[in-house]
């Protein structure tokens, strides 16, 4: 069986990176924005100013598993919380906007 999988073109990682900055403002919260294509590679990623930059490496790993696991990366934090099914991939960060 043949599995297409369409990745994400930098122009679209910047549109997501954008969205995410506006939500990230809206909610006054400088954040941190990272955007993986399916393979689970970095394609984009920012840092606000004022974001904390121990987020940075956190971010990323966590698209990474989230992509692993094929879940999202809000599901991943709600998952990965103290006596939580998915607190054995060590998340406990927030999700916040595109992250």
């Amino acid at each position: 069986m043949t599995v297409n999988q369409t990745s994400v073109s930098l122009d679209d990682a910047q549109r997501v990176i954008a969205a995410g900055r506006t939500e990230a403002d809206e909610i006054e919260s400088p954040s941190n924005i990272a955007v993986i294509d399916a393979g689970g590679n970095l394609v984009a990623h920012v840092r606000m100013d004022g974001a904390w930059i121990a987020s940075i490496d956190i971010l990323i790993s966590k698209a990474f598993t989230a992509r692993a696991l094929d879940i999202s990366t809000e599901d991943l934090a709600a998952d990965a919380g103290p006596g939580r099914a998915g607190s054995s991939t060590g998340y406990t960060c927030q999700t916040v906007g595109a992250s």
